[in-house]
């Protein structure tokens, strides 16, 4: 009978142990191509001689459109009646050394619009009022206002501020179409075996065993007679011995093998991301039509 060392020492521990271990490799690289597999089909365009799966050329790369407004212009409520004129004009500085009253020049209007005009009053050498003569029209925005001291005068520092009842101003929108590379979009896959454990449990019982059973019969009878004044008698008996003896030897055999394997999403490598890099920069928008203003409530 083999001794359980003798047992174990049959097993093929290259073939049970390192099995798993190939086969970890091989997934190891399977993953590894089927993340090359996801990036050409999903993210570059198919050329018309590519046939082979592991070819390193690729076509141009996948572009997703998107549509959608974009706001170049905000919308501006109305200031005063929105009339488009000039309400007033206020001085900010007085100035000094004013002989005589300066030139008071408002900014332009809007397109079609008529320009604002006004004079100043001087008093002890400071402007002390600005009075409209013309509140002009069509004014969006508040106009600039420019005060310039007459020929040779030493007036100087003369400054005011125009305030305009504008109408309210549409907000303008443009539509625009952003290209974004899919790749960009999408999670690409990158499995890595993180860990693999290898148990490999053997039980051996071996047991020698004898059986031996003995066994003794006996049978026994009697036979008697017997008169008024005498009797007989007779009395038998037999007697048999038997002995059985069994040997033999048990032997139970139990394996069981358990591989316990552990993967994760490793992190990107460096070069695909430096491809994400260039793509994202290649994420454009750019504008499909003029702007158009939004309707006024």
């Amino acid at each position: 009978m083999p001794t359980p060392g003798e047992e174990l020492s049959s097993i093929n521990f290259e073939a049970m142990l390192g099995g798993p271990l190939v086969a970890v490799v091989h997934a190891q690289s399977q993953a590894a191509m089927s993340t090359v597999n996801f990036i050409k089909e999903v993210g570059f365009k198919k050329t018309s001689t590519e046939q082979d799966p592991a070819a390193t050329s690729t076509g141009e790369p996948i572009y997703v459109s998107f549509k959608y407004p974009k706001e170049v212009s905000p919308y501006v409520p109305a200031v005063g009646n929105g009339d488009g004129q000039v309400a007033s004009v206020t001085v900010t500085n007085g100035g000094t050394g004013y002989v005589a009253a300066p030139t008071v020049v408002i900014g332009a209007p809007g397109a079609g619009g008529t320009t604002a005009t006004a004079t100043a009053a001087v008093a002890n050498g400071t402007i002390t009022g600005i009075t409209l003569t013309n509140a002009g029209s069509r004014y969006t925005a508040d106009p600039t206002v420019t005060i310039t001291p007459a020929a040779g005068d030493p007036g100087t520092g003369g400054a005011a501020t125009a305030t305009a009842n504008r109408p309210a101003q549409a907000a303008q929108v443009q539509q625009m179409q952003l290209e974004v590379p899919i790749l960009t979009m999408l999670p690409i896959p990158y499995i890595r075996v993180e860990s693999t454990s290898i148990d490999f449990n053997a039980k051996i019982n071996s047991v020698e065993y004898t059986k031996t059973d003995e066994s003794i019969k006996v049978d026994a009878s009697l036979e008697a007679s017997a008169g008024w004044l005498w009797g007989s008698a007779t009395l038998k008996v037999s007697a048999s011995y038997q002995r059985t003896s069994q040997t033999g030897t048990n032997v139970e055999r139990t394996y069981s093998l358990a591989v316990h394997i552990s993967a994760v999403q490793d992190e990107m490598p460096a070069g695909m991301e430096r491809l994400l890099g260039i793509l994202e920069d290649a994420i454009k928008a750019q504008p499909t039509s003029a702007p158009a203003a939004l309707p006024v409530a």
